[in-house]
């Protein structure tokens, strides 16, 4: 039998502990099309300037996120 890694551990606690609700089907449903709304299903090469993305990735870590999840997050916006 395959042992918990620590972030399942931390799942089940979080479960024990009652922190997870549950939710009703239709916003169920909402988060689940926000999500299959940000699938990823192409590439991106582009040519920056190594200060501007020194600094996306220092905004990037200050939000705890990859640099490359902010960058499609911004686009994403721009674009929509």
């Amino acid at each position: 039998m395959k042992k918990s890694s620590k972030y399942e551990k931390e799942i089940e606690s979080a479960l024990i502990k009652g922190e997870f609700t549950d939710i009703g089907k239709a916003e169920f449903e909402e988060i689940a099309e926000s999500l299959a709304a940000r699938k990823k299903d192409a590439v991106l090469n582009i040519r920056v300037n190594s200060e501007d993305l020194k600094n996306i990735k220092r905004k990037a870590k200050k939000y705890g996120v990859r640099y490359q999840t902010l960058v499609s997050e911004w686009i994403h916006r721009v674009a929509s």
